[in-house]
């Protein structure tokens, strides 16, 4: 049983994606060079969803299992990703943020070209795992519960009618999560959720909090071989870990501010 799986974590795929997503998205020539070290390394990519029913159910993994996941829903992904998974015969699983799709659901503040649904279509015909990833992309953990469980559950909603299968897996947006969102996550329907963390992902962590590693337009081939060999991960991601910590203090003590005032209001006339 593998004890340390990398889950690598894509955003956009494009030669000149909004700036918005520029910082966390690959060019199509590096996704390609990535993919190709990937094959010559002898890893075999696997779905969030084989990946959780190896872990809870023993189903046994392929040598040196790895996962590629997509948030969001980038247009890029299918223009330039799916051709490369294509070709090397790799599984993949995209999580979709619903309300930014095109195609009848959009709340129209996507941050760039996104997939239309006959695209999400076509990427889950060539055996792509589609997942949750919220309806609006909100911080989760900084929402009430009413709130957070349209979130999940509206998300869920749209991939079921749009696909025709309720999707099993969740990624949250920014990798924010809580005891109280993976709570309400899972009761959505959702059995296996996914962070980030910057680390290897292990059985340890549970179903609801698996992580992954980040890829960005500056991961050049060397970083990478060494992120999915599990080599040097806390050098590569030092910087990210202090600013997390950081943020995480701020974005409690809002949170917190935010829910004891949504408590109040509810019982004070």
């Amino acid at each position: 049983m593998n004890e340390a799986v990398p889950i690598l974590m894509y955003h956009a795929v494009g030669h000149r994606p909004a700036p918005a997503a520029f910082g966390l998205s690959v060019a199509p020539e590096a996704f390609a060079e990535q993919m190709e070290l990937l094959g010559g390394r002898g890893f075999t990519p696997v779905t969030t969803a084989r990946l959780a029913r190896a872990w809870r159910q023993g189903e046994p993994l392929p040598p040196r299992p790895v996962l590629i996941t997509f948030d969001d829903g980038y247009e890029g992904v299918h223009r330039h990703a799916l051709p490369v998974l294509a070709r090397h015969g790799f599984a993949s699983t995209l999580f979709v943020s619903t309300g930014w799709l095109r195609g009848g659901h959009e709340t129209g503040d996507a941050p760039d070209t996104m997939l239309d649904w006959h695209q999400v279509r076509e990427l889950a015909a060539t055996g792509a795992e589609i997942g949750g990833h919220s309806h609006t992309h909100p911080q989760l953990d900084q929402l009430d519960d009413v709130r957070l469980r349209y979130e999940a559950r509206r998300c869920r909603e749209i991939i079921t009618g749009e696909l025709g299968a309720a999707p099993v897996s969740f990624a949250y947006p920014y990798g924010y999560s809580s005891s109280r969102v993976r709570r309400i996550v899972r009761a959505a329907g959702f059995t296996q959720s996914l962070a980030v963390g910057n680390a290897l992902a292990r059985r340890r962590q549970g179903p609801q909090a698996l992580e992954r590693v980040t890829v960005r337009r500056s991961t050049g081939i060397e970083e990478f071989e060494r992120l999915v060999e599990g080599r040097a991960l806390a050098r590569s991601f030092a910087r990210d870990r202090v600013l997390t910590k950081g943020y995480a203090m701020v974005r409690r003590s809002r949170g917190g501010v935010r829910l004891l005032r949504t408590a109040v209001s509810s019982v004070v006339p």
